[in-house]
C-alpha cells in the first residue's frame, strides 16, 4: 500500500515517525508544509520540514517537539549579547542545517533537492517532500497588530493576538514539486496528520493541483483537537477566534469534502454518534502519542482502519 501523509508541526512529525516504522520506505511519502518558512539572521529556516526530518532521523529533541536533541545555544547567546534578536531559538546543531540549506539555495538548488540530500545524509529512507519549491507564506491578520508572518505570530507574539483571518500568500502562483504529484497519483491512501488544520495542512492544500488530486483518493484525517483543545499550539484558539467552537467535530467539518475516514480521540467518544451522521466513517481510539510505541501503535491502527473505508 502506497501512503502519502500530509504533515507539519509536532503532531505530524510524531505520526510520520510511526508510519515510517510500519511501512516499507518505498511505500511512504511525506508532504510537508512550508508556509511557516522564513528568514532569520539571514538564514532560510523551515520549521515544519526540520521537525519532520529530525523526527524521522531520531535526532529530534522530544522534550520540546522541535530542534535537535541535546543541543546548546552558545552561538545564539553570543549573537544576543551583541544585540541580535532572541525570540526564535536556534541551537548550534540546528544552525548547521540552516547554514547549509541557505548556502545551497543561494547557489540555485531547489528546496526539494536539498531536502532529499539532507534525508540521505540523516539516514531517512522514505520520501520527504516540501509542498512546493516556490515561496508561499502563511499570513495571519490580527485585531491588534494587523498582518504578520506566521512565525512572528506564533513564536514572537506567542500566538496571543486575536486572529481575524489567515491567507497563504503566493499559493496562487506556486507549483507543487513534481515528485509530490507522482506520489499522490500512485497513493492508495492519504493521511492528514494531527497537525493544525489552519496553518499546517491548509497551506499544503492551497498549492495548485494538490487538493484536486487528493479529492480523488481515499483520505483519512486525524484530529489534533481533544476535548475542545489542542495538546500543543494554537489550533483550538484559532477555531474559536474564527467563529467555530473547537472540537473534534469541527475538525471533521473542516475536512468534510476531502475525507472518507476520520480518527479522533477516545476521550471524545460522546461525539461519535453526532459525527456518524455526517456520512464519514469514524474511529475513536487513543490518539495521544507520548513515546515511540504510541506513535507506532497509532500508525498501525490508522492503516488497519483504512481497510474499512
Amino acid at each position: 500500500m502506497k501512503i502519502v501523509a500530509l504533515a507539519g508541526g509536532g503532531g505530524g512529525a510524531k505520526l510520520v515517525y510511526g508510519l515510517a516504522q510500519v511501512l516499507k520506505p518505498s511505500d511512504l511519502t511525506v508532504i510537508v508544509n512550508t508556509g511557516d518558512d522564513f528568514e532569520h539572521y539571514g538564514l532560510y529556516i523551515c520549521p515544519d520540514l526540520d521537525s519532520v526530518c529530525y523526527s524521522l532521523a531520531e535526532i529530534d529533541e522530544p522534550s520540546t517537539g522541535w530542534g535537535r536533541a541535546k543541543d546548546n545555544y552558545q552561538s545564539l547567546d553570543e549573537a544576543v549579547k551583541l544585540g541580535g534578536p532572541d525570540w526564535f531559538k536556534i541551537g548550534n546543531k540546528d544552525l548547521g542545517t540552516h547554514l547549509e540549506r541557505t548556502r545551497r539555495l543561494k547557489e540555485g538548488q531547489k528546496l526539494s533537492e536539498i531536502t532529499r540530500n539532507f534525508c540521505e545524509i540523516w539516514g531517512i529512507n522514505c520520501a520527504v517532500i516540501p509542498m512546493t519549491d516556490d515561496k508561499v507564506s502563511t499570513i495571519i491578520t490580527t485585531s491588534e497588530m494587523g498582518e504578520m508572518p506566521f512565525q512572528e505570530y506564533f513564536v514572537h507574539q506567542k500566538y496571543q493576538p486575536v486572529i481575524r483571518s489567515i491567507k497563504y500568500s503566493g499559493s496562487n502562483n506556486a507549483k507543487p514539486v513534481p515528485a509530490l504529484i507522482e506520489a499522490l497519483a500512485a497513493a492508495s491512501l492519504v493521511i492528514i496528520s494531527p497537525s493544525n488544520p489552519w496553518v499546517s495542512i491548509d497551506p499544503i492544500l492551497s498549492v495548485n493541483g494538490i487538493k484536486e488530486i487528493i479529492c480523488q483518493k481515499k483520505v483519512i484525517a486525524v484530529s489534533p483537537i481533544i476535548q475542545g483543545t489542542a495538546l500543543k499550539g494554537p489550533a483550538s484558539k484559532m477555531f474559536f477566534e474564527l467563529g467555530i467552537k473547537p472540537s473534534a467535530e469541527a475538525v471533521l467539518d473542516h475536512y468534510h469534502e476531502l475525507i472518507g475516514g476520520f480518527v479522533f480521540d477516545q476521550l471524545d467518544i460522546t461525539l461519535k454518534g453526532k459525527m456518524g451522521q455526517k456520512g464519514i466513517i469514524t474511529l475513536s481510539i487513543d490518539t495521544i502519542m507520548h513515546d515511540k510505541l504510541d506513535k507506532v501503535r497509532l500508525a498501525e491502527k490508522i492503516i488497519k482502519f483504512s481497510e474499512t473505508i
